[in-house]
């Protein structure tokens, strides 16, 4: 877009008028020393009709109306000729304010409602698929299921979602979030949506279009404002259509900490003392979505240095990290984690991430890894820490080898936690009281959420996880040695100090974090 030299001229002007050094950020409610306070419902239509026109919005952001002119927020010279540009159209003098660009990001990210559009889904335009990833610098001219797709994955980042699940149901097109571990209906849309939409969302994952007979699997990488986020797309043919899910993956690593995913820092000190072993196996349990991955990542994050050689083998790989060797399950090219092992063997490694072990040949590859100067991170799937170690004994690993390799298991849940904006304080119930009383911890009462807007009327906002660390110590190591099974195993490690995950959950309750309920479901099986 080219500007009349008059337009720079007065821009240059009105920059040294009105630009001054800034000592804060914008924080929703102020955007700096100037006292301009953000309120971008006080623009006109006109204004976000011509903005959302705009291909890169990166570089440029209006606040809001005041007293007859637009105040901006820009960070280059190219973004105050942006904005000069939507002042004029608009009939409006303009004020701009520089800043740094993650600045302006982090202002699109927090208004990224404004960039939602009724869409004409008129079926004679769904056929446009064109193929843009910025979601929040999307053209006005895309098409309508373009706008539509682009929506939906900004409302699940700004929502907090983990995954999207898009189905037909009856007449009905179903959008389903699932927020905190619980899928809610976002949207239901005209059945005859589905095949475009899923077509869009296909082109974006790089997936067979014409293919809608078998199961497929893709990737799209989304920048939405100073995120980026990774999104793992699955396609299946259902009775009621093609049935689509993402799954929303952050790269950020500030969310990877071992203190950001709840553990405590007693359990961290263990954890880390561990993962500076020079070999042995650490086995993270506990059922599908139970946050096993995020803790092995978080691990490898506490660990990662030029120093250390780390490898990982992974179906599929769910966080991008730099600097780490991370390769993808692929059993058709013989690229399985038991053959994937063996050939990390010859590529020096100092830590080994397996994704999970699944069979004999697997565990039995990770334990010898183990032993001959490496350090295996893996996963398993058992209802807790002790159950692991009967489990893989059962998959015919000597005694002798797993008591000389394992060096730690943790065992893990995530429950919800209670919405701070609407928690109030109740009592418990006799039963629940019975509950706790016969595992020896006292509790009268806890906070529940009432539901707000907050929380989507639910009372829950966020989650957490509760953790037990069985440390391998040599009195473990004598009842692996006689085969012990995990009522044994557990006896021993609860009288030596382990905390329970329904011991972790309690103290959560006593501190206002969640509720009984959360931790009985999580806890009792």
């Amino acid at each position: 877009m080219k500007f009349p030299k008059s337009l720079e001229s007065t821009t240059t002007k009105m920059t040294n008028k009105f630009t001054e050094p800034r000592k804060n950020g914008p924080s929703g409610e102020s955007s700096g020393s100037l006292g301009i306070e953000c309120d971008p419902q006080s623009l006109p239509d006109l204004v976000m009709t011509f903005y959302k026109r705009f291909p890169d919005r990166s570089d440029f952001f209006p606040l809001q109306l005041s007293e007859g002119r637009i105040n901006f927020l820009v960070s280059s010279d190219e973004g105050i000729k942006k904005a000069s540009y939507l002042a004029m159209r608009s009939s409006q003098r303009g004020l701009f304010i520089y800043v740094p660009q993650k600045e302006i990001l982090e202002m699109s990210e927090r208004y990224s409602h404004m960039f939602e559009e009724d869409l004409n889904l008129a079926l004679s335009d769904e056929s446009a698929i064109t193929d843009d990833y910025d979601i929040l610098s999307g053209s006005h001219n895309d098409a309508p299921v373009v706008k539509l797709v682009n929506q939906l994955i900004m409302n699940a980042i700004r929502d907090g979602a983990s995954d999207i699940h898009i189905e037909g149901v009856g007449v009905d097109l179903i959008v389903r979030f699932r927020m905190d571990g619980q899928l809610k209906i976002v949207k239901k849309l005209n059945r005859r949506l589905l095949e475009v939409v899923i077509a869009r969302i296909k082109v974006m994952a790089e997936m067979d279009v014409a293919e809608t007979r078998r199961p497929q699997d893709g990737r799209i990488n989304v920048q939405f404002g100073t995120k980026t986020v990774d999104i793992r797309v699955s396609s299946i043919p259902a009775a009621g259509g093609e049935k689509a899910v993402l799954r929303l993956l952050s790269r950020s690593e500030s969310i990877l900490s071992l203190a950001a995913i709840g553990i405590e820092e007693a359990d961290r000190a263990v954890l880390r003392k561990v993962l500076r072993s020079p070999n042995g196996i650490v086995i993270v349990t506990g059922p599908t979505g139970s946050g096993k991955t995020t803790t092995l990542y978080a691990s490898i994050l506490d660990i990662k240095s030029e120093a250390i050689n780390i490898v990982t083998i992974e179906e599929p790989i769910e966080y991008r990290i730099d600097g780490i060797a991370q390769v993808q399950v692929n059993p058709p090219a013989g690229v399985t984690f038991a053959n994937a092992i063996k050939t990390f063997l010859r590529q020096d490694p100092d830590v080994m991430l397996v994704g999970e072990i699944r069979d004999e040949e697997t565990a039995k590859t990770a334990i010898q890894a183990s032993l001959t100067g490496h350090l295996v991170l893996t996963t398993l799937h058992t209802n807790d820490a002790p159950t692991a170690i009967a489990r893989l004994i059962e998959m015919e690993i000597e005694p002798f080898l797993l008591s000389s390799s394992l060096l730690l298991v943790v065992g893990q849940r995530l429950i919800r936690k209670v919405c701070d904006n609407c928690r109030v304080e109740v009592r418990l119930t006799d039963d629940m009281i019975s509950t706790f009383e016969a595992n020896n911890v006292t509790i009268n009462k806890y906070f529940r959420g009432s539901g707000c807007s907050n929380c989507s009327l639910t009372g829950y906002k966020g989650r957490a996880g509760l953790f037990e660390f069985l440390f391998i110590d040599d009195k473990i190591r004598k009842l692996i040695m006689k085969k012990a099974n995990a009522s044994e195993v557990r006896e021993l490690a609860i009288g030596q100090g382990m905390k329970t995950m329904f011991s972790h959950g309690a103290e959560l309750i006593k501190r206002g974090i969640t509720t009984p309920e959360e931790v009985f479901a999580a806890t009792f099986y």
